[in-house]
Order: structure tokens, then sequence, then C-alpha cells
């Protein structure tokens, strides 16, 4: 295997594992990094979706005693079958969006420009929601009514834009509508789960011919073992980092990053509109 592809693989691996549950948008930097490093086209759209399903199985891994009270309650308890029917709520309106307008959103905002854009948008818009007053009315995931579900879920749907982040949408969105940090923190890593694994089935299914050869087995098996990794390491640093702090360094992030694109375009440094062809 060419040495410039694995670390190619690698590096996409990281930045998937990293961001993907970090409130700065993993499609946004997943974009502008494989724009820069040239790793474009039908190998990308297969790679893209075999470093996302390791993310997801990685967050899954993480709360898999959890996910197992919940299986295990399901049939009895209250509490297992308020917390699932919450997720459900909660995962129709991106299914509805996504179906509906996925490839229009793929072929015209899939773009470093769209991307720097929305990640100074959202930064914006996380560093008003830090500021506003918090009132809490749900401390842990156990806690939520149907109705926080449902808005959270139309939160999740900004997340269709890239550069928005669908962990930004969701965490923001919790504590617009009175979940505390650690519960909208918990409860957008649980509604990432049936969003991602469904989103990797309809993505598997629609792009299958790009699966037909085994000639990238070794990119993708770098690729997904780096970005387990690292999702796992994503996920335990951003828990220990709310407990004492605010998303405001996230928010800052996305707009200096952001800002960076955009004027490095705009000065002609980089022509963004036109990296990665």
């Amino acid at each position: 295997m060419d040495i410039w592809l694995a670390v190619q693989a690698f590096v996409l691996g990281v930045v998937e594992g990293l961001t993907e549950f970090l409130p700065v948008s993993s499609t946004g930097h997943q974009i502008i990094v494989a724009d820069m490093m040239g790793f474009t086209g039908q190998r990308a759209k297969a790679f893209n979706i075999i470093i996302q399903l390791a993310a997801i199985l990685a967050v899954m891994w993480e709360y898999r005693r959890k996910i197992l009270e919940i299986v295990v309650g399901l049939p009895r308890e209250a509490g297992a079958q308020r917390f699932t029917g919450n997720l459900l709520i909660a995962f129709i309106p991106a299914v509805i969006l996504g179906l509906s307008f996925a490839d229009l959103i793929e072929q015209w905002l899939f773009n470093p420009i769209t991307v720097a854009t929305a990640l100074v948008v959202g930064g914006v818009v996380m560093l008003w929601a830090e500021k506003r007053p918090h009132k809490i009315v749900a401390e842990s995931v156990d806690d939520m009514h149907w109705q926080q579900a449902l808005k959270i879920g139309c939160a999740q749907c900004l997340a269709l834009i890239p550069g928005t982040s669908r962990s930004a949408s969701t965490i923001i969105g919790g504590l617009f509508f009175g979940l505390s940090r650690k519960a909208a923190t918990e409860f957008s890593f649980f509604l990432a789960m049936p969003t991602m694994v469904g989103a990797t089935v309809y993505s598997v299914y629609k792009h299958r011919e790009l699966f037909a050869g085994g000639e990238d087995i070794m990119v993708f098996a770098i690729g997904f073992v780096t970005s387990f990794i690292f999702a796992m390491l994503a996920v335990r640093a951003l828990l220990k980092f709310i407990a004492n702090n605010s998303y405001a360094v996230f928010a800052w992030y996305r707009i200096v990053f952001g800002l960076l694109i955009l004027a490095t375009w705009q000065l002609g440094f980089i022509d963004w509109s036109s990296v990665g062809e």
C-alpha cells in the first residue's frame, strides 16, 4: 500500500475520531482536511462511511453498560421505555429531512466555504447560548420528557448543513430546552447512535458499489481503528471537561478556524472553491 495513502487514512481517522462528538463539526473538518490532502472521489466517500461507523461504535462501547440496562429493562421498566421513546422521537425529524434533502445538500453545500461560514455562525450561537441564564429542568437524561426530545431532534436537523455540527446542534439545543450540560452532552451521544447507524446503513446501501472490491481494505482498516481509538478518547475527555467548564472554548475555536478559512479564500491565498478537484 502507498505510504502517503496510509498517512492520509491515519490523519483523517484521527480527525473523525476527535471531532465527531465535539461541537466543532466532524463533517466540516473532514471536507477541509480531505480537500487539502487531495483525498477525494469515490474512495473518499466509502472511507468516510467506514470511519464514521468506527466513531459511533466507540461511543456505543463506552456506554455499553447503559445500553445493556436499557435493553434488559425495556420490557418492564418505565424509565427504560421513556428513555427509548425519547430517542425515537428525537431521531424522527432528522430522518425525514435527511431522506428528503440529503442529495441536494451533498450537491450544493459540501464545500469548504459553506463549512467555514457555518463554523463561524455556529460558534457565535454557542457563545450566545452559554451567556444565557440556564434554567435546568432535567439534570440527567432520565429526567427528560418527550417535548424536550422532540425539540432537540428538530435542532439536530440543523446539522444537515455541513459545518454546523450534529453534536453542537443537539448539545446547544439541549441547553436551550432545559437540560444540564452533562445531560445535553450524554443525550447527544445517545442520539448519535441511531442517527449515525441509520445514516451509515443508508450510505452503505446507496454507495454499495464502492465496497465491491477489496483493494482498499488496508486503507479502511487504518482509518477504522484510528477513528475508533480517538473517538473513545474524545468522548471521555469531553465528559471530564464539561464537568467544570463551558463550551465557550469550542465556540471560539469554531470562529477562529472558520474565519481563517474565509480569510485565506478572500485574500486569494487558497482557492477553496477548487481545492481537491
